[in-house]
């Protein structure tokens, strides 16, 4: 019988903690191990069992769910992944954003913008079954109305200009927040370049 096959993944705000069987002769014991997030922080964990509580709180750290209060021990690398490889392997893929802007006035996404294109598609066709969101905003230059209709203009111009078989009427939601949700807050009736803008998130 593999471990892994005993796994199971628990994702907290303070970090990624795992969960699993390991094998110690006939008695099968049950044990955490604190992993860095994906931006090499890490949080803490704590496990309480029935002997009391112990505190997780760097790297590899891990600890048995019935082992005494406070007793820590160190999972190598090569124990992780032996115990949980098959679990991290099959965690999705990170929803990723991209900003893109666009000239005053109208929806034209400037030079920059319209080469970044590319990247998202790579992005789309990366996974096995993408869902894609793009909502469109404005500065604060203009009425609500028109910067409502606006941000929707610029984000089905955008919808339009990516090419990807795997881009379906079930997996794109085109939306338009207008001047609400502004990147850089400013008062009324200023054009700021970096609020008018799309959105496109791909999970």
């Amino acid at each position: 019988m593999k471990a892994a096959n005993a796994l199971k993944r628990i994702r907290i705000t303070a970090g990624l903690t795992l969960a699993g069987l390991l094998l110690a002769g006939c008695a099968p014991s049950s044990y955490v191990v604190l992993l860095n997030n994906d931006d090499g922080t890490t949080g803490k964990v704590l496990v309480t069992s029935s002997k009391g509580s112990t505190v997780l709180d760097k790297a590899r750290d891990g600890t048995f769910i019935d082992a005494e209060a406070g007793k820590v021990f160190v999972a190598t690398p090569e124990q992780i992944q032996k115990d949980f490889g098959t679990a991290m392997a099959a965690r999705p893929q990170k929803p990723v954003s991209f900003l893109l802007y666009f000239q005053p006035g109208g929806a034209k996404l400037t030079p920059e913008s319209q080469l970044e294109l590319a990247g998202i598609v790579a992005e789309i066709n990366s996974r096995a079954v993408p869902d894609i969101s793009i909502i469109g905003h404005t500065d604060t230059a203009g009425d609500s109305d028109l910067n409502e209709r606006l941000g929707l203009e610029r984000a089905r111009l955008v919808s339009g200009l990516l090419s990807s078989p795997k881009l379906t009427a079930d997996n794109v939601t085109v939306v338009s927040h207008g001047k609400k949700n502004l990147l850089v807050p400013t008062p009324d009736n200023i054009a700021e370049a970096r609020n008018r803008r799309v959105e496109v998130t791909v999970r």
